[in-house]
Formats: C-alpha cells, sequence, structure tokens
C-alpha cells in the first residue's frame, strides 16, 4: 500500500487530499469524508484500511489544513464551513482523482460531518455509484428526492443528535419517494465507528458496518 497527497483546486481556492492506494488497485475509488474534527490520522486510519481493500481512498481536506482540538472548536469550524463549498471541493476530488488513478467508480462515505455531506454529494453531485453515510444529517424532502445513487444510511439508535426521529424522517421519504436507499441501524451512540473515542466506539456495531460497507461498495463500484 501506498499513501500521497492530491493537491487540486476548488472554486473556494486549493486544498488537498491524502490518498491511500493498494499497489495492485482495483479501479474502484472511495470518497472518504472526514468527521468535524477535520482530516485528522482516524480518517487517515479508514483511508488506508480501505486501501487494504483494493480501493483508491481519497479524503479530501474540507478544512484545507485546519484541525479542531475540541468539540467547541469542531463545532465552530463545521458551522463555518459553507455546503456548497464542501460540495465543490468533493466534486473536485473526484475530477482530480479520476485524472490521477484512472478511476471511473466511485463510492463515498463519511462520518458525522462527513455522513452529512457524503449524502448531500450523493443526492446531488454527479460520479458516484454507491453511498454509505454514517449518521450524518438529513436533508429537505427538495434533496433526498433528487437521490438515484443506492445508498446505505447507517445509525445508531442512542445517537442524540442524528436520533431516532430524523432517521425515521428519512425512512418515511425512501417510501415516499421510492429512493433507493437502505437505513441499517444499530444499539449503538453517535460515532460509534471511532475507535479513538472509547466512550462512544463499539467495537461490534463498527465491525459489522464495516464488512456491509465494504461489501456494497464491492458489489456497486
Amino acid at each position: 500500500m501506498q499513501t500521497e497527497t492530491l493537491s487540486f483546486d476548488t472554486a473556494n481556492g486549493p486544498t488537498s487530499a491524502y490518498v491511500a492506494h493498494p499497489e495492485s488497485p482495483n479501479g474502484k475509488g472511495v470518497i472518504l469524508i472526514q468527521e468535524w474534527w477535520g482530516l485528522n490520522d482516524h480518517i487517515k486510519d479508514i483511508a488506508r484500511r480501505y486501501a487494504d481493500e483494493g480501493f483508491v481512498a481519497v479524503a479530501p481536506d474540507l478544512y484545507r489544513g485546519r484541525l479542531a482540538t475540541n468539540p467547541a472548536e469542531a463545532g465552530a469550524m463545521m458551522n463555518a464551513l459553507a455546503i456548497e463549498d464542501g460540495l465543490d471541493t468533493i466534486k473536485n476530488t473526484i475530477d482530480a482523482a479520476s485524472l490521477a488513478f484512472d478511476l471511473s467508480h466511485f463510492g463515498i462515505t463519511g462520518y458525522c460531518m462527513g455522513g452529512t455531506y457524503a449524502l448531500r454529494a450523493a443526492c446531488e453531485l454527479e460520479g458516484l455509484s454507491a453511498a454509505a453515510p454514517f449518521y450524518g444529517d438529513v436533508p429537505e424532502d427538495e434533496i433526498l428526492q433528487k437521490l438515484t445513487t443506492p445508498t446505505i444510511f447507517i445509525s445508531g439508535t442512542k445517537d442524540g443528535w442524528i436520533n431516532t426521529e430524523k432517521v425515521a424522517k428519512l425512512e418515511d421519504a425512501a417510501e415516499r419517494f421510492e429512493l433507493p436507499i437502505h437505513s441499517v441501524k444499530y444499539e449503538a451512540d453517535h460515532a460509534f465507528f471511532n475507535d479513538t473515542r472509547p466512550e462512544v466506539y463499539d467495537a461490534t456495531a463498527a465491525a459489522d458496518a464495516w464488512a456491509l460497507v465494504v461489501g456494497f461498495f464491492k458489489d456497486k463500484l
């Protein structure tokens, strides 16, 4: 496996992405979107795990080099990031990675804030063949009804932010608009996939969700 930095331009200025890829890529890429903390070591570790599965994993830096050190700072940085800016960065990530690594099929995933962006990107951007947002916020019906990308939405029933009411709203919209989205719920808290946070990490749920998403991407990409 190799890692490198991919630099590219966006409408709001230059940024980069952390890339992990195997020696023999399978031609499939995964766009990996950060939590509200930024492009930290945990996200880079997940990228390397995807590379071990044969994918080219590309994690764009939506904060352009900044990292949060506490929840208050993370919340401020997340709220300062315009949704249009984040989506434009993701679009340019797809374009840059397509050229740099000769990729034609992309999945997208992300956690917390990254789950919000992964779902929005699946609704609004071209070039994605599958999406697997983890406990991200649910957009309005006018956005959701644009979804044509096969999607698995992963949540925790103990989550106080992306709570059961929000997930029920998503499931209701999926039924009303006949969306290609499957809701998967674990008896776990918000950020249960993050193994650097022992207060919320759930090893059993995380392992099951990982196997589910990797299999989904291998099938759809």
